[in-house]
């Protein structure tokens, strides 16, 4: 090896996790939010903010009937929005006070890093669930427009088609939504903290999942549970939700990751 050449990055050593480790992660995750309630909850309200946006959008070009997917897609994305949370769990952990100004200079260089690949790969998995959801619509409902959402709605509950294309349509995405689970449930964490490459942190990712797969599936459930329930007050529930998951996620990844 030349002194111009680095040796590659080793690959992270992963631990097998059990049950208990999710609900002290969660544990965790819980109380660094008390300690930075104010920016955990202001990038909470972003993310809600930014879902609320694009959800007005869709109902300004009378596509209401995307709403659901929508609200469903926006989950693909949500570790690539925790970046921030994420990097306030690091400096509770090394006992540093989190800063805006520090949490937000890590947030901003994640784009010129591996972690901007990953949330790529994030948006663009968000993108085809999209376009499926059109395909499907047409596939089972034909081309036919609806007026508002209840309308469309009240085709998809009574009617067979209907009926066919809401269970295709959530079997194609609980399809995706574990694949997608999968490449990311702590690569993101992962590439914020160590310099690796963004398919060596999916990589690692997949076999986090394939080593415990049980307390992963109950991670994931929470997950999709906690986000639905949040969802109910005009999703202001990510406010603080998502501050919640988002710390609880990096306390997951140190109980999965071996430390260097």
């Amino acid at each position: 090896m030349t002194h111009d050449e680095t040796p590659a990055p080793a690959f992270p050593v992963l631990r097998r996790i059990g049950f208990s480790d999710v609900g002290a992660a969660l544990a965790e995750g819980w109380r660094d939010v008390l300690r930075a309630p104010l920016m955990c909850m202001a990038l909470g309200a972003l993310f809600a903010l930014g879902f609320l946006l694009a959800l007005a959008c869709v109902l300004w070009l009378d596509k209401a009937y995307l709403a659901y997917p929508l609200a469903a897609g926006f989950v693909l994305i949500g570790p690539f929005a925790a970046a921030g949370l994420y990097e306030i769990s690091r400096r509770v952990e090394r006992r540093e006070a989190p800063t805006w100004g520090g949490v937000a200079r890590v947030m901003f260089a994640q784009s010129g890093r591996e972690f901007a690949w990953l949330a790529f790969v994030s948006i663009f998995a968000c993108v085809v669930w999209m376009y499926q959801v059109r395909l499907l619509l047409a596939l089972f409902l034909g081309f036919r427009s609806f007026t508002s959402l209840p309308a469309f709605i009240d085709v998809v509950l009574t009617t067979r088609e209907g009926l066919m294309f809401l269970a295709v349509g959530h079997v194609v995405g609980a399809v995706m939504a574990t694949l997608v689970f999968s490449l990311t449930v702590i690569s993101f964490p992962l590439l914020l903290d160590r310099e690796v490459d963004f398919i060596t942190a999916m990589i690692a990712s997949v076999q986090s999942v394939l080593k415990s797969p049980g307390p992963m599936l109950l991670w994931a459930f929470i997950v999709i549970a906690s986000l639905i329930l949040a969802a109910a007050p005009f999703f202001l529930g990510l406010v603080l939700v998502l501050p919640i998951l988002g710390c609880a996620t990096w306390w997951l990844y140190r109980r999965v990751v071996a430390p260097i």
